[in-house]
């Protein structure tokens, strides 16, 4: 391998070099062979991987439930009632202690500073599963897919429309350390974390990325080698559903405004999908969509982030 990542932590794309990143997907493509071939990999005998999950999830405990099986490991779910967090016990002492007894966390909840937190003082490597500011193992998939379908991330134009959040954040890492341009385009009030987008601004200098933010969607859109959008109400957001929908309808991803990307533009989505809100269904079961080739890539790209760092 050209990197070693073993013993790292994947909390952020931000974190790794161009190159690491580039070894990850090289790791995604071979993994992916060797399933698509039916040929065993299994790196990870007699390693477990301890999955926290605070918030609930389909993608997320699946995929790396059977990666670890696959790689020849074995996964323990742990909810919030699995463990003494919600009764008062720290998340420093929950990382010294799960240390004793996995080769590595994977924790899917709604504090970044949590995650930040369990990598601190956990003597394994952490895995950010997805917080409320990022979300990077859906990003390297996505960019994976992106790669896959296009042939490169270098110079692709990616349209983000609807909430600046978790994902978004992640893709404007994940595209400026690949060389992309991406747009976030978002309603007044919706727009990304500002030190985030500064961050990967800064990433962009290194591979002549652009990382834009915008607020016409029409604009946004028009050129696009990749269009992208994400539900409008996330977990813990239900309170504002009214609001947001009445903001964010305007940003909708429909047949009309994917006339307005390149002929040959892809449309992806993190799921779950909320068809009707952020997309029609016109455009989720149509010939643009990627949306399930980006859903199986979680599964190939964690393997590598797993196979790379335990």
């Amino acid at each position: 391998m050209a990197v070693t990542l073993k013993g790292r932590d994947f909390v952020s794309l931000h974190d790794f070099t161009v190159e690491e990143i580039e070894q990850i997907f090289d790791t995604a493509r071979f993994v992916k062979m060797m399933d698509k071939t039916g040929q065993p990999f299994q790196p990870l005998k007699g390693k477990t991987l301890g999955m926290i999950f605070t918030k609930p999830s389909t993608r997320t405990r699946i995929s790396f439930e059977v990666a670890m099986f696959e790689l020849g490991g074995h996964a323990l779910f742990l909810s919030s009632q699995d463990l003494q967090l919600r009764r008062g016990e720290t998340v420093a002492d929950t990382a010294r202690v799960l240390s004793r007894y996995v080769d590595g966390i994977m924790i899917r909840t709604f504090s970044h500073d949590d995650v930040l937190e369990l990598a601190k003082y956990a003597a394994v490597p952490v895995i950010n599963g997805l917080t409320d500011l990022l979300h990077p193992c859906q990003a390297a998939a996505d960019v994976f897919t992106i790669i896959e379908k296009k042939g490169t991330a270098r110079g692709v134009k990616l349209a983000y429309l609807g909430d600046g959040n978790n994902v978004a954040h992640s893709l404007m890492f994940a595209g400026a350390k690949t060389g992309m341009h991406v747009v976030v385009c978002s309603p007044p009030g919706y727009e990304p974390n500002p030190e985030i987008v500064r961050l990967a601004r800064e990433d962009a200098r290194a591979t002549g990325a652009v990382i834009e933010l915008a607020s016409d969607p029409r604009e946004a859109v028009r050129g696009a080698d990749v269009v992208y959008t994400d539900v409008w109400v996330s977990m813990g957001q239900e309170a504002e559903r009214d609001e947001r929908v009445k903001a964010l309808t305007p940003y909708q991803i429909n047949e009309d405004i994917l006339k307005l990307a390149k002929p040959d533009a892809i449309f992806e989505h993190c799921l779950p999908a909320h068809r009707g809100e952020e997309v029609t269904d016109g455009v989720m079961d149509g010939v643009h969509s990627v949306v399930f080739d980006e859903a199986e890539n979680r599964l190939h790209v964690q393997k590598a982030i797993l196979a790379l760092t335990l």
